[in-house]
């Protein structure tokens, strides 16, 4: 009875090796590629963020003379058609100006105070950029942190860089596959992990308001990439 038992096990073992080893012949092979592709789209949008800082000898001085050149800014953004939820305040800061004296021979003094106030404005004619920086600094914004153009229709740009992305990614594993002597069956997996359009920022140091402030917004370049898989079919 052992004999059998054992003759029996060695035959449930050999039939079980060809079960695994047909399994792993017929295993498929597959081709993964990454690929990436590029829209271009003109920007028609722009955000600007209009600051004024202001000193005092109090806090409160600060803060009465900044509030009186902010409102005038924020007047004339409406005047010039830039209001509601198309402008928002971004920062508030009072800090103090702190003076030091050599040595540390004395405790510091507080000599004043600084008031920020930053506001964000949407402008959607880049016609107007120009004209908008103008009229800002004329009344009395001294700090302009940035300018960002962006296009409405990045979405579109974005699918487009995608198609083309996948279009170079099935003609290099076309490529890859007749070099190893056969051909792409069908798609398995496919995945994008490209990061959102970003706005194209210029920085905005030393403006004036004695000429006119030329802009040129240019156009921005939207990548995608993708990662994809198919079965390879073999030749032989």
């Amino acid at each position: 009875m052992r004999r059998l038992v054992v003759q029996l096990l060695a035959l449930s073992l050999g039939v079980f090796g060809s079960r695994a080893s047909a399994q792993a012949s017929s295993t498929p092979a597959f081709i993964s590629v990454s690929a990436s592709g590029e829209a271009r789209v003109s920007p028609d949008r722009a955000t600007i963020f209009v600051g004024v800082q202001s000193r005092g000898a109090s806090a409160a001085a600060a803060g009465a003379e900044n509030a009186r050149r902010q409102r005038a800014i924020l007047d004339t953004l409406r005047a010039l058609g830039i209001s509601g939820d198309r402008v928002s305040t971004m920062n508030y800061n009072v800090s103090l100006e702190v003076q030091y004296s050599p040595n540390n021979s004395a405790p510091p003094k507080v000599v004043g105070y600084t008031v920020t106030n930053t506001v964000r404005a949407e402008i959607v004619r880049l016609d107007e950029v120009g004209r908008i920086i103008d009229a800002v600094l004329g009344k009395g914004a001294n700090e302009l942190s940035s300018l960002q153009f962006y296009s409405s229709k990045a979405d579109s740009a974005r699918r487009a860089a995608l198609a083309t992305a996948v279009a170079n990614a099935r003609a290099d594993a076309d490529a890859l596959a007749r070099a190893a002597g056969g051909s792409l069956g069908p798609l398995v997996e496919i995945s994008t992990g490209e990061p959102p359009v970003r706005p194209i920022a210029m920085p905005m140091a030393k403006l004036t308001a004695q000429a006119s402030t030329p802009i040129e917004p240019g156009q921005q370049t939207v990548e995608s990439t993708v990662s994809v898989r198919w079965i390879f079919v073999s030749g032989r």
